[in-house]
């Protein structure tokens, strides 16, 4: 794959202008095209999915705490013992002063035990990898919808440069036509040496934009290959987003509850809060039931009457009286890993807070720059015709025909690079609110199972229909989990406060609900200038919306 990737970048470093010419008669390679190979054959995609299936074996093993569990051990003993006689001496070696005994035995011995109540233990395991991997399915995500992003910002970036290089290219030949006629003018007196020069060096500027126009095409071609898995073709214009939010309330509703970093947080906090269960059961008994057969037959002589066996059942009961202060150290331990838990995932919130407002407010200000670099595109068309149309009755310089060129060329780049903030922006707060996903961008797109379902696991070699009865008690009869609430933020402002805000009304004495203090902040984190709304309600995490691109 990376022999390919290097192959396709150096490809379309040495034949870019030939891929461009030739691109006409080649099938026009789409976001969506680019979508689906990515998440088909990105390496970062396939080594998470992996990670993932790694930690979907925790949970069988976690389960084996329910299931019982079996040894066979078997052994051949052989034992020469020579005796000594009283008065022999110390030796006793010699003829008359000694017994040579010889015995040999074989054994073997089956084992079963049966947990039967582990004080809660095998329950917290269990819990916390079901936690485990719901986490690893929200990472998962995560590195999915950052791919997602990567793609999206490698196919603008494409495009983009693409169009500058086509104005750097019309800008040269407009420049050389210029130039011509400049020498030509002055070939017959009308102007002089200066203008020629002026000329000219505004032509070598123009080639030498060029020039780094290509390398930096080459450059998004080379990281599209990288990302994507092939060298981009023709690329199509990039469509827009079927859904998107009318307000940025709805970007932090729908992030609050979708955004896979948040999520992962959530899980991974829950998973901490199992371990605190699993550490205090360490205080409770376990209950097992056991059993062994056992088989003891002398070798030589071989003597089928001399054979031995045993058959032994029981019920085991271990409970813990002193662990020398371990036991209680382990669960201070596993409480300060719950805390550190709980503070990261009130940092994941705020983190996706300033994400899908920083995103949010760079959709709204390349938005602006679309408008405004429409009408300077449109204004500086029309300098740039008119004070050329008064250089050839001579009201105007070579010099300012030059310079309206220039700002005419460099109000359609920002137009460009308007358009591609633009498109980047709205993919970063899909992004943010967890959204970005191959599925909502290519509803047709076939999935890749990553990961097995939890009943599949449960259901794994080794299940018995006992341990629901064992899982059951252990459930019922262990430790429970105390959740603590969240500690509250104040309201986050963005101003000083208004004389309205800052009048007691009847309600301030009363701390406001957790609820209402998230859309407090909420509300006062909107842009002033967002679009307003037309009152449909996001989408629900569960039932999203396809995000489909259109054509």
């Amino acid at each position: 794959m990376a022999h390919r990737i290097r192959q396709a970048a150096l490809a379309g470093c040495c034949a870019l202008l030939a891929a461009a010419a030739a691109g006409g008669g080649a099938r026009a390679e789409s976001l969506a095209d680019a979508v689906t190979l990515a998440y088909q054959t990105n390496p970062t995609l396939q080594q998470q999915r992996a990670q993932l299936r790694i930690t979907d074996e925790g949970y069988v093993q976690a389960r084996a705490g329910y299931r019982m569990t079996g040894n066979v051990t078997a052994s051949a003993l052989g034992v020469w013992e020579r005796v000594g006689h009283n008065g022999c001496g110390l030796i006793g070696f010699a003829p008359g002063c000694s017994t040579v005994n010889n015995t040999n035995s074989l054994n073997g011995q089956v084992t079963l035990s049966q947990p039967v109540y582990t004080g809660g233990r095998a329950t917290s395991r269990v819990r916390s990898a079901e936690a485990d991997i719901l986490a690893g399915r929200e990472d998962l995500r995560r590195v999915e919808g950052d791919l997602m992003l990567s793609v999206v910002q490698a196919y603008v970036n494409v495009r983009r440069d693409e169009q500058a290089l086509n104005i750097r290219r019309d800008n040269v030949s407009v420049l050389q036509r210029q130039v011509d006629e400049v020498r030509a003018r002055f070939d017959v007196g009308e102007v002089t040496r200066t203008d020629v020069a002026q000329s000219e060096a505004q032509l070598a500027a123009a080639e030498s934009a060029f020039a780094a126009a290509q390398g930096q095409l080459a450059l998004s071609r080379a990281s599209y290959a990288t990302v994507v898995g092939q060298s981009p073709t023709q690329l199509d214009p990039e469509p827009p987003f079927t859904t998107f939010p009318d307000t940025v309330e709805q970007a932090f509703e729908v992030s609050e509850q979708n955004n896979p970093l948040i999520r992962a947080a959530d899980y991974a906090e829950q998973s901490a809060s199992e371990q605190v269960a699993l550490a205090r059961a360490e205080r409770l008994p376990s209950v097992s039931l056991q059993a062994s057969y056992g088989y003891t037959q002398p070798l030589t002589p071989w003597n089928p009457s001399l054979q031995a066996r045993t058959l032994q059942a029981g019920i085991a009961v271990q409970q813990p009286l002193f662990a020398g202060g371990a036991i209680s150290s382990q669960i201070r331990i596993a409480l300060e890993r719950e805390n550190v838990g709980r503070i990261q995932l009130e940092q994941a919130r705020r983190t996706t807070t300033e994400n899908v407002s920083r995103a949010w407010n760079d959709l709204l200000a390349a938005r602006a720059a679309i408008a405004a670099g429409e009408e300077e595109v449109r204004a500086a068309k029309v300098a740039f015709e008119g004070t050329r149309a008064e250089q050839q009755v001579g009201l105007r310089t070579t010099l300012e025909v030059l310079n309206a060129q220039q700002v005419l060329r460099d109000a359609e780049l920002s137009l460009v690079t308007a358009h591609h903030d633009e498109y980047l922006a709205a993919a970063t707060v899909l992004n943010t609110m967890g959204v970005l996903e191959a599925k909502n961008l290519v509803p047709d797109l076939e999935q890749i199972p990553a990961s097995h379902s939890l009943y599949q696991l449960k259901h794994a070699t080794g299940y018995l229909p006992i341990e629901e009865g064992v899982s059951a008690l252990d459930s019922l009869t262990g430790p429970h989990i105390v959740k603590l609430a969240p500690p509250q933020d104040a309201p986050i402002t963005t101003g000083p406060p208004s004389p309205e805000a800052a009048r007691p009304t009847p309600s301030a004495a009363s701390e406001p609900a957790p609820a209402a203090a998230a859309a407090q902040a909420t509300a006062t984190m909107a842009p002033t200038t967002a679009a307003p709304t037309s009152g449909a309600a996001p989408p629900p995490p569960t039932a999203q919306t396809p995000i489909s691109p259109g054509r």
